[in-house]
């Protein structure tokens, strides 16, 4: 079977990003990958026979020619959109040539059941993959989503590569460090971390114990001016895209994800299989990898008093740490395999396909 991804991405690299090329990775090897995508820099992340289109707008007739000519000339059975601004074109170019068009869905968020929303969840999607049961329902609540449209695909884990990449040496960074990752925009509680952080300091004079966050984005400065502001920024590091964010958290004792809304995050599973104590808002898929004070913590967002109590325990109760840790490298490692991603994209890929050509 041919895939074709496509990704309009501009700049920056992040979680939906990290699945469109483990996704791309792991079907690979029994399938025909392509790409059609924008920013050269996304390009030349991919192994695979790749497109750079202009991706200009929902309706963007070069990039919706460009995709009919790929998808004609690589013989393409499946699309598999993966941003918002692709979803429009890769429905329309499906219909043009027959080929299914499998909306890729990382993010918990309502729908507003407007026409175009309609036409493009609906009318011009074959098929949703989605990497929660919690985005699941409530993709449900919309009268129009047929429910055997959605499958619940959770993210996979390369594991033999992330051992691999975690292993180059990196100078621990505090005693006690806790670090998160992402891109740093409002949706990803960056802000509410740093307070929460702050707070947690003042419960525990003296500890020596740091906030490492991996990232870049158009909020930076307004962040390290909040820590500024805190009067933490000596125990606040801002790193930037780091290419190899593994050793950091190797070196880590807990990450958090702050988010106010989130899919499945790939950054919080590699924490966790990296053996960070994970702490997460109940945003997305959270609890249905989460097992509150069993391999986690789960916190509301915005709740800077709890999240600050719970990195004070962590603090004081090392073993407590260890224990924790430990359960979530099994629940990631147990539940998050990269093959059982792939067999289960390439089932729902060709029982929709099926039906398709049947109808």
């Amino acid at each position: 079977m041919n895939f074709l991804f496509l990704n309009s991405a501009r700049k920056g690299w992040g979680g939906n990003e990290k699945w469109t090329l483990l996704a791309a990775e792991a079907l690979a090897e029994k399938n025909g990958i392509f790409l059609a995508y924008r920013d050269p820099r996304l390009g030349e992340r991919f192994p695979v026979k790749k497109f750079r289109l202009p991706f200009i707008a929902e309706i963007d007739p070069l990039t919706l020619l460009g995709l009919v000519r790929i998808i004609r000339s690589e013989r393409i059975d499946v699309l598999i959109p993966t941003k918002r601004k692709d979803y429009v074109l890769a429905g329309i170019a499906g219909r043009m040539c027959g080929a299914a068009n499998i909306l890729r869905l990382g993010i918990d968020r309502p729908l507003k059941g407007s026409l175009l929303q309609k036409l493009v969840y609906h009318i011009l999607a074959d098929g949703i993959i989605v990497n929660a049961e919690k985005i699941k329902r409530t993709l449900q609540e919309t009268p129009w989503i047929r429910p055997d449209k959605i499958r619940v695909i959770y993210n996979g884990l390369d594991c033999r590569k992330l051992e691999k990449s975690s292993h180059e040496k990196y100078p621990e960074p505090f005693p006690f460090t806790v670090v998160s990752a992402g891109t740093l925009i409002s949706r990803k509680g960056f802000d509410f971390l740093i307070r929460s952080f702050a707070r947690f300091l003042e419960l525990s004079p003296g500890a020596q114990a740091g906030l490492v966050i991996a990232g870049d984005g158009p909020e930076r400065k307004e962040l390290e001016a909040l820590a500024d502001q805190l009067h933490i920024s000596e125990k606040v590091l801002f790193r930037g895209f780091l290419q190899n964010p593994y050793p950091l958290m190797k070196t880590s004792d807990v990450f958090v994800s702050a988010s106010k809304s989130e899919g499945l995050s790939n950054a919080l599973l590699e924490g966790m299989f990296l053996e960070c104590v994970p702490v997460s808002t109940f945003s997305g898929g959270a609890a249905e990898i989460i097992e509150d004070g069993v391999n986690g913590f789960l916190v509301s967002y915005d709740d800077q008093e709890k999240l600050a109590a719970i990195l004070s325990e962590l603090f004081r109760n090392p073993s407590m740490r260890r224990t924790l840790a430990t359960a979530a490298k099994r629940t990631a490692s147990e539940k998050f395999s990269i093959s059982s991603m792939e067999k289960e994209i390439l089932d729902f890929c060709t029982e929709t396909r099926s039906k398709q050509q049947d109808s």
